[in-house]
């Protein structure tokens, strides 16, 4: 159960004073549904009312806190024309202007002959000073409630800051005083005061200073929620590895005719992978491992090697890819390699239906087919194996912890190795797979050509065009890549669309269109036409990211590069080079550019190793747009920033281990406190599952 001692803030935010379900629905979309969801919402700015000035020593542009005397009201003569009260002190004339201003309203607020405090905007107007709605007015005694400095929050359309304000301050008036999980001497070391204190500091910022991921207060706060989030990790893979697993052993037979029938020699990295994989399955605990590589660093064989040791064994093995496209792909990759030594692989899809489906899991209920290969389709009800030891599921991003355990549960204790192409940066790899060990393929495969990258302005289209006009006779197959206009589907498919309309004027039926809005059917059938030659361009939304596989493609156009983030231009770039023919990528741009979007390009055409390009990929756009963040499955931080608050991740990630070697737990004072910790950022369900308490 949730400590009593948080239930106040975890009631929902229409519980706060003013603020009612039309207000508590813009909040909750801004911010979330809990009063909680407010104290993690910090100021992104500041405004200082505490500039006090007489009239006539005042500076144009500042905001101002000025006393003055209500001289007299001019309301406005007609529809349209702006209400004025004209001002004074000992030192000159201030007018203040009101737009549709009722008078009523305003001569109650503003007297004749009266002194009040006004505080907004200097502007000039004829020689003499305008404030256009204040933005307080006050008496002489509330001016200093009124020379504060105030918080600006991130809005959403629709809302004031007013409310918004009112709300926040209530919430964290609300906020309970909490037990302290911090360890004493690192808390003394850093300056940090009680998480109390942090929270209210944090929403009071004196100076610009104060908004600064390294500010003591936001630190804190920052150092809490990844604290939660490195226990919650460490705690789930503990029970992970209590769960007790299978020892796999094979001979190693199907392993050596497989290496003997490549055409290649294994990367140095490769066979490393390979051992940790292997030393995994013959321990007794689970395997719970990711592979990463970057696009075509061989990680499909190391995964099939790995899957023939559980063959060996006499077990099975499944592969789970997130797309039909892919799943075919890797079938394609491995049938052929396993047939040659006498191993039977089938593909499942949710294609397959009826009769059909049903031969092809009776032959993996009775034992006879040894690896599996499909997509989500694999972890439906009816997919049964005889004895599922290893499973492997390649972009892990795209499916959810649940998907990969689900395939998992098929077996008696299967070992799991999660793929991704995406080179993910070390801080993000701690924060969102601190529950897998890791093996990274670092080699490029031999014989693998770079590729040339050129980034051109938008206005060049034509000469592009008529390059490609040169480039197809001699065999080039060119991947024509789409903008991501916004995140609405319709709008990305019409500018494809577009495009398609455009190119095929120009070469005619030798130009095929894929996006997200196909069947899956429709889909395979251009992609096929494109890899058997049938098309020489293929123009695509993002679809075309992962996995795809055409090795005559040798030209990558991506329209609007700038619009992409570092890892998908990565990722798409990576479609082209994969067979003998030199080949480019050209990064179209639409001008203006952002500092942040001529850094990304620059780093594009600098080079091509997908761990540094991950890293500048968080330093350029935060861990939130990395990977898509909100998509896959990746910890939502509120606070903590992954690229400003790297050192903060190894530290949380030691404390959480040293924690939990000493009170597994959690039953000691700080254990206790840590338990409260984890349920104020939401990691309850860990405190549920995972332990007794």
């Amino acid at each position: 159960m949730r400590p009593d001692i948080l239930f106040s803030i975890f009631a929902p935010v229409t519980g706060l004073p003013g603020v009612g379900p039309k207000i508590g629905k813009l909040i909750e979309k801004l911010a979330g549904p809990g009063i909680v969801d407010l104290l993690w919402h910090l100021p992104s700015g500041l405004i200082d009312r505490r500039y006090a000035p007489k009239v006539m020593d005042a500076t144009e542009g500042a905001i101002a806190t000025l006393t003055v005397t209500v001289d007299k009201h001019s309301p406005s003569a007609r529809r349209g024309l702006p209400y004025r009260i004209r001002c004074r002190d000992e030192t000159g004339f201030l007018t203040l202007v009101f737009f549709n201003g009722r008078e009523e309203y305003l001569r109650k607020q503003l007297p004749e002959g009266e002194v009040r405090v006004v505080s907004g905007r200097l502007e000039r107007y004829r020689d003499e000073f305008q404030v256009t709605h204040p933005d307080h007015i006050g008496t002489v005694a509330e001016i200093e409630a009124i020379k504060t400095v105030e918080p600006v929050y991130p809005m959403t359309a629709g809302l004031t800051p007013k409310p918004l304000n009112r709300a926040i301050r209530a919430a964290v008036g609300m906020a309970p005083a909490l037990p302290e999980w911090n360890d004493g001497p690192w808390m003394a070391q850093k300056k940090w005061t009680g998480w109390h204190t942090a929270l209210q500091t944090a929403h009071t910022p004196q100076s610009e200073t104060d908004l600064l991921p390294d500010a003591p207060a936001r630190e804190r706060l920052a150092y809490d929620e990844l604290l939660a989030n490195q226990l919650a990790l460490l705690i789930v893979r503990g029970r992970q590895r209590k769960r007790t697993g299978r020892s796999v052993t094979g001979d190693g037979g199907l392993r050596r005719r497989l290496e003997e029938n490549l055409p290649f020699k294994l990367t140095g990295s490769q066979q490393m992978a390979l051992a940790e994989i292997s030393a995994d399955m013959k321990s007794n605990t689970r395997m719970l491992r990711l592979l990463q590589g970057d696009v075509g660093s061989g990680k499909t064989i190391v995964a099939l090697m790995s899957m023939l040791a559980a063959v060996e064994h006499g077990a099975q093995a499944a592969l789970m890819a997130p797309t039909e496209i892919l799943a075919r792909q890797h079938f394609a990759t491995i049938e052929p390699l396993a047939e040659a030594i006498g191993v039977s692989v089938v593909l499942i899809t949710g294609r397959d239906k009826g009769k059909k489906r049903e031969a092809l899991v009776d032959r993996l209920i009775t034992g006879e087919t040894a690896i599996a290969i499909g997509t989500h389709a694999l972890f439906q009800d009816d997919v049964q194996f005889k004895d599922l030891a290893f499973v492997v599921v390649d972009e892990q991003h795209r499916f959810g912890v649940h998907q990969r355990l689900a395939l998992a549960e098929k077996g008696a204790a299967a070992d799991i190795l999660v793929m991704t192409a995406t080179p993910i940066p070390r801080t993000l790899m701690m924060t969102a797979y601190g529950d897998l060990e890791t093996s990274r393929l670092t080699d490029k495969p031999a014989g693998r050509k770079p590729i040339e990258t050129r980034v051109l302005p938008l206005s060049r289209l034509e000469d592009v065009v008529d390059r490609l006009r040169g480039a197809i006779p001699a065999g080039a197959r060119i991947y024509w890549v789409c903008p991501l206009v916004d995140d609405s589907e319709v709008v990305d498919l019409a500018a494809a669309t577009e495009r398609h309309a455009a190119l095929a004027q120009r070469f005619g039926d030798r130009v095929g269109l894929v996006h997200g809005r196909l069947k899956a059917a429709e889909k395979d059938a251009v992609m096929t036409k494109f890899a058997a030659g049938d098309l020489d361009i293929l123009v695509a939304t993002t679809v075309i990211e992962v996995g795809v596989d055409v090795r005559e493609a040798t030209v990558m156009v991506i329209e609007q590069a700038e619009r992409f983030g570092l890892a998908q231009l990565h990722q798409l770039r990576g479609r082209v080079g994969r067979g003998e023919a030199k080949s480019s990528c050209l990064l179209l741009y639409g001008e203006p550019l952002t500092a942040t979007a001529r850094a990304r390009l620059k780093v594009m055409r600098d080079t091509d190793d997908g761990f540094v390009i991950a890293e500048e990929d968080l330093r350029l756009r935060g861990a939130g747009e990395v990977l898509g963040t909100r998509q896959s499955g990746l910890p939502q931080f509120r606070i903590a920033d992954l690229a400003a608050h790297a050192e903060l991740i190894a530290v949380a990630r030691d404390d959480a281990r040293v924690i939990l070697e000493r009170d597994p737990e959690l039953t000691s004072e700080r254990g206790k406190a840590l338990k409260t910790l984890l349920y104020l950022f939401e990691r309850d369900a860990v405190v549920k599952t995972a332990l007794s308490g």
